[in-house]
């Protein structure tokens, strides 16, 4: 799996369940009609029962300047910290939206089923906000490359 490259997303969520947030790779065009995304989602992840529990998320694609703000999404930071780190607006959903991605999909999950380990989370995107026009972030082989 390490080959295979991947866009570097941040997933966002706000909702009755509170913020959350999580970077991720496992993200994917379904169909255009309508617009729908697809995302895996670790069930023992500490996000997990918040992003269900709102039932609506924010694909943030990442560009090549936010490889740290990644890292932080990423890992075992504190939910507040990760949010001060960049800035962000309300989607139609509630869900942040990263000002400065290169696109954001506001999504509400209309579909789920597990595989594995993890969730796979059917998307249905309800607004777009078209960001900076910029390299992007990608994955490949454990560390991050610019396309």
């Amino acid at each position: 799996m390490a080959k295979m490259a991947a866009a570097v997303n941040i997933i966002t969520t706000d909702g009755p369940a509170g913020r959350a947030g999580f970077a991720a790779t496992a993200v994917c065009s379904v169909t255009d009609s309508p617009a729908t995304l697809l995302i895996c989602l670790n069930r023992t992840a500490s996000v997990f029962d918040t992003v269900m529990q709102n039932a609506v998320v924010c694909v943030n694609v990442l560009s090549s300047e936010h490889e740290a703000l990644s890292g932080l999404f990423g890992g075992k930071t504190p939910v507040d910290e990760r949010f001060a780190a960049a800035e962000w607006e309300a989607g139609v959903t509630g869900a942040p939206v990263l000002k400065d991605a290169l696109v954001s999909f506001d999504c509400r999950i209309t579909e789920q089923c597990d595989i594995g380990t993890h969730r796979v989370l059917y998307c249905t995107v309800e607004g777009i906000h078209d960001g900076q026009d910029a390299e992007a972030l990608l994955y490949y082989r454990r560390s991050y490359q610019r396309v």
